[in-house]
């Protein structure tokens, strides 16, 4: 995609930056957050037949899981600003043999897709990094049916999340965090207030608004070990991968250590485990 429109910083940092590296760790981020976008599917009651748009579909593993729920009679287009993402994607579906998936690159913000298209717009922590995203859904409003479904997961507060506000607090032993950004700003919070999300899909045009409360134990790292999971906390993505990129790298063997430290009491037989906290969101158009 050529990095223009209201979304052109989200399109280069998806593509240059977030999307390579996302690509490199699918499998340990798939294992992490897998369970949350099948609770948010469970949540937008996916069945057999449903024609569903699933929006930053990434690298593919949200596609592939509302594909197979919605079976031959159903379809599922997955959309993404990035080419690295959606090229791992489509090579997920071809290998799963699945033939009622399709992938366009297009950003859900501005892309005019066909009116009253889908019976679900789906996301997994894809919708939280719209510049304007009263006007990305109302966008996606358009593209529903008449009464069709909203449903996507997305992060509620850092200071509710310890397997990012554990690991940023250690760093910030040794390094200075960035500042924090404007309220509504885009990025992994930006959904955090159960109002300000009311607020945007009733102005958007929904009805129906819900936010569950899910709260539930992650494995962090997809099981791996405890310096692999330090150092993918450290140059993947979050938080503490963003501080350490403005960071002196001379301080990275430092906050190496402070995180291995702090997260050493979470790690067991199972890997690293540790709780999060994300909200279920379901509506109507």
């Amino acid at each position: 995609m050529q990095a223009t429109g209201p979304n052109a910083e989200q399109i280069t940092f998806w593509n240059e930056n977030a999307g390579p590296r996302w690509v490199a760790l699918q499998d340990v981020l798939d294992q992490q957050i897998g369970p949350l976008g099948r609770a948010a599917m469970d949540r937008a009651g996916i069945a057999a037949g449903d024609q569903v748009l699933d929006v930053g579909c990434g690298t593919g593993e949200s596609t592939v899981e509302l594909a197979r729920r919605v079976g031959p009679t159903g379809t599922v287009t997955g959309v993404d600003l990035s080419a690295p993402m959606l090229g791992s994607a489509r090579a997920r579906a071809d290998a799963a043999g699945l033939r009622n998936v399709a992938f366009e690159a297009a950003d859900a913000q501005t892309t005019r897709f066909e009116p009253a298209r889908f019976d679900v717009c789906f996301s997994r922590f894809g919708v939280m990094f719209f510049v304007d995203p009263v006007a990305a859904f109302t966008n996606l409003h358009a593209a529903l049916r008449p009464l069709g479904r909203l449903g996507f997961v997305c992060w509620q507060a850092l200071s509710e999340n310890p397997w990012m506000r554990v690991p940023l607090a250690a760093a910030a032993q040794h390094i200075a965090l960035p500042p924090p950004p404007e309220p509504g700003a885009p990025g992994p919070f930006s959904f955090a207030d159960p109002a300000r999300v009311r607020g945007i899909l009733g102005t958007a045009g929904f009805t129906d608004v819900a936010l569950e409360d899910h709260r539930s134990t992650l494995t962090i790292g997809g099981g791996r070990g405890l310096d692999e999971v330090t150092d993918i906390l450290l140059t993947g993505v979050g938080p503490t991968s963003a501080a350490m990129r403005q960071a002196d790298p001379a301080a990275r063997p430092a906050v190496a250590a402070a995180v291995r430290e702090a997260l050493a009491p979470y790690h067991g037989s199972a890997g690293i485990r540790m709780d999060g906290a994300a909200w279920l969101v379901t509506a109507r158009a």
